[in-house]
């Protein structure tokens, strides 16, 4: 089973030196609302370009999709 971005992006929680990385995790994290099992680009991208949170940043989310894809 492919493990959705969320699981993947909470390898970066609780980093001592906070990075917008582990700013985006901790907040992705808190958001009861953020879909939490979904492995679709179109889907997180849009729910993160809607929720227009000072910390989930498309830009954070589009470099993390990457790393995600490539992994």
């Amino acid at each position: 089973m492919e493990r959705s971005f969320y699981q993947f992006a909470l390898k970066y929680r609780g980093k001592l030196i906070q990075d917008e990385y582990s700013q985006f995790a901790e907040a992705m994290f808190l958001d009861h609302s953020f879909p939490k099992t979904s492995t679709d680009f179109q889907e997180l991208s849009q729910y993160v370009e809607e929720k227009a949170h000072p910390v989930l940043q498309a830009s954070t989310f589009d470099r993390m999709w990457e790393e995600y894809a490539g992994a």
